[in-house]
């Protein structure tokens, strides 16, 4: 097509697509077939071969003209796979993650990185040392109700904050199904990294010293318990961490509960606010922050507002996905660094040692807090 008379020739000159990346998937459950949808929208990623142990699941992926395996060494050893997302029980992460990086693909992991710190730091300086890119899909990092809160505190809606609480409440297992082709409760069992705690708790320990920093957690003090919908691993987690400010944290997933608490509880010395839970786990609905500003006087004062909407800046997972790909050419930096997630690692490694000696354990010295 000839440009017109009254346009700069370069305007409808023809662009070169980002060349696409070639991405094996390890474990095409529920979450890996849901990543393959989002990388059919990203342009620069093309999913080309699946590894799953289970018949059922093979041929679900082989549907798209994807080559399948029931084993994950024909994939590796394919030199035209260049990167691999690691989509398998936590309990494999590690393994096959490490496997990657050691066939010299780069790594996606599905959240959380691994089963503890040292098996995530082992995996982020072998990242380094094969000078391969390593990531982990934390996409929690932009729902718009964290970012609406990350918002509020930023701009001193809060004044100092004093409290924050972020948890999940309702009278039903929170982790969800697996592919029911294969195992579909393994996430509600110990020995495959179950538990809410590793489930929705990863995202928001994540989530919370990310917002407090460059505030850093000092102790954590948690209580993991199996009560319901789990004999081996907790569903109900409650996790409390203290920071250099002196301001107090806490995540709680409470699939125990037929009367959910506010997704958000925040208090800061000019005031507070909560918003609201859903059982659609609907992140606009978490968003809608109602404010109650403090009195000067002490006095018991009813003037709550909804917080204004802001816009910010947030990451799709179709975004992720092409910001890893790029990174994985050398153009830029994934979305999620490894470094950023050894701090979140360590705040899992502390919950869970503090629920079994009943004591806090102290998080400050553990880690670099990269941001």
């Amino acid at each position: 097509m000839q440009p017109s008379a009254d346009r700069d020739a370069t305007t409808d000159a023809p662009t070169t697509p980002p060349r696409a990346i070639n991405i094996g998937i390890i474990g095409f459950g529920r979450i890996g077939s849901e990543h393959a949808g989002h990388l059919a929208s990203a342009a620069n990623c093309r999913v080309v071969a699946v590894a799953d142990q289970t018949p059922a699941r093979r041929e679900l992926a082989g549907a798209a003209g994807r080559a399948v395996h029931a084993d994950i060494d024909p994939l590796l050893q394919d030199p035209a796979i260049e990167a691999v997302l690691v989509s398998t029980p936590t309990s494999q992460h590690f393994e096959h993650a490490r496997r990657a990086l050691e066939a010299n693909k780069h790594v996606m992991i599905e959240k959380p990185m691994a089963m503890n710190l040292g098996e995530a730091r082992w995996l982020q300086q072998a990242a380094v040392r094969q000078k391969r890119m390593l990531s982990v899909f934390h996409n929690r990092r932009w729902d718009a109700d964290f970012l609406a809160v990350k918002n509020a505190v930023e701009s001193q809606v809060f004044g100092r904050v004093i409290n924050v609480e972020s948890r999940l409440g309702q009278w039903a297992s929170c982790v969800g199904p697996a592919a029911r082709e294969w195992r579909p409760n393994w996430r509600n069992e110990a020995a495959w990294g179950g538990g809410g705690l590793f489930d929705w708790g990863s995202h928001f320990l994540d989530q919370l010293w990310r917002l407090f920093w460059p505030d850093k957690p000092v102790r954590v003090f948690a209580q993991l318990r199996g009560n319901i919908w789990s004999s081996d691993c907790d569903d109900f987690a409650r996790v409390v961490i203290d920071f250099e400010s002196g301001a107090a944290g806490m995540v709680e997933v409470n699939t125990t509960t037929a009367r959910p608490l506010p997704r958000w509880h925040i208090d800061g010395a000019a005031g507070s606010a909560d918003s609201p839970f859903s059982l659609r786990f609907d992140v606009n609905a978490w968003a809608q922050l109602e404010f109650t500003p403090a009195s000067d006087n002490g006095a018991q004062i009813d003037a709550s507002r909804p917080l204004r909407k802001v816009q910010v800046h947030a990451l799709s997972e179709v975004d992720i996905w092409m910001r890893f790909a790029a990174a994985c050419r050398g153009e830029g930096l994934p979305a999620v660094s490894a470094e950023s997630v050894l701090p979140t690692m360590a705040l899992l490694d502390a919950a869970r040692e503090s629920s079994r000696s009943g004591v806090a354990v102290a998080v400050r010295d553990l880690v670099q807090w990269v941001y």
